[in-house]
C-alpha cells in the first residue's frame, strides 16, 4: 500500500525534523520545504497527499502559499493543514480564508498532529450525494461536478462543492454546524465549528444571484431552500 505524502514547508529544521520522525513512524511519507520556493519545486515535480504549511517563514508566508495554490487549478483542491503560533480567532479565520482545510496551533502533540491530518485526509471521501440534484435553477451534477444556476455554469470550490452537495440533497431541513462537519466533512473531532461558517461564505460567493438560497438559521445552522427569493 501506498505511503501518503506529506510535504512539510517549515523553515526551523529542528521542528521539520521532528515533524517528520513522526510522520515516518506512523506511515507516511515526508517531503521537506524550508520555504515557499523550495516547496514550489515540490509540488512542481509531484503533488502530495497534503501540505503541512507553517505561517510564518522567510520570504513569503504560509497564508500568501496557500492563496497562490488553491487559485492554480493543479493544486486548488490539495488539501492544507496549516502549522501557526497564532492562536487568536481572526488569524485561525485568516488561514482558513486563504484556502486552509484546517490548522495546528504551536506547540502541539504528535497525537494532535496525526489526528488531524488523518481527519483531513479522510475527508476526502465525504458522504455521496446522489448524481444530480436539483432545487429550482440550481443544479449540482456529480459526475460533471458541474453547478449551474438557470443554465450558467458556477465556479465552486472542491470542498464548497461537497458542501452545497450535502444541502441540496437535504433541501429545506435545517443543519447544525456539528451536523455538516460529521457528515460534509467525516470526522470532526479536532475541528472547530468555524470552519463551516468560511465554507459557507465561500460557498455563497461562489453561487452569486443564487446564494440567498443558502439561509443562515439563527442559533441553529444553515438551510438551503428554493423558498428565498433570488
Amino acid at each position: 500500500m501506498k505511503k501518503p505524502r506529506v510535504l512539510i514547508v517549515e523553515d526551523e529544521s529542528s521542528i521539520a525534523e521532528l515533524i517528520a520522525v513522526n510522520l515516518r513512524h506512523n506511515g507516511f511519507e515526508p517531503i521537506w520545504a524550508e520555504d515557499g520556493a523550495a516547496a514550489q519545486r515540490e509540488l512542481d515535480a509531484f503533488l502530495p497527499d497534503l501540505v503541512l504549511l507553517d505561517w510564518m517563514l522567510p520570504g513569503q508566508s504560509g497564508l500568501q502559499l496557500a492563496r497562490q495554490w488553491r487559485k492554480d487549478p493543479r493544486t486548488k483542491a490539495m488539501p492544507i493543514l496549516m502549522l501557526t503560533a497564532r492562536g487568536d480567532e481572526p488569524d485561525k479565520v485568516a488561514g482558513l480564508d486563504a484556502g486552509a482545510d484546517d490548522y495546528i496551533t504551536k506547540p502541539f502533540s504528535t497525537q494532535e498532529m496525526l489526528a488531524r491530518i488523518r481527519a483531513v485526509l479522510r475527508r476526502r471521501a465525504p458522504e455521496a450525494v446522489t448524481e444530480r440534484v436539483e432545487i429550482g435553477e440550481l443544479v449540482l451534477d456529480t459526475a460533471t461536478h458541474r453547478v449551474t444556476w438557470q443554465g450558467t455554469l458556477l465556479k465552486v470550490g472542491p470542498t464548497e462543492f461537497k458542501l452545497l452537495g450535502y444541502l441540496m440533497q437535504h433541501a429545506e431541513r435545517v443543519h447544525s454546524r456539528a451536523q455538516l462537519l460529521d457528515k460534509v466533512w467525516g470526522d470532526h473531532v479536532y475541528i472547530e465549528e468555524r470552519t463551516v461558517d468560511v465554507h459557507v461564505k465561500r460557498l455563497r460567493e461562489s453561487l452569486g444571484p443564487a446564494a440567498p438560497m443558502v439561509e443562515t438559521v439563527r442559533g441553529a445552522g444553515y438551510r438551503l431552500t428554493a423558498q428565498a427569493t433570488v
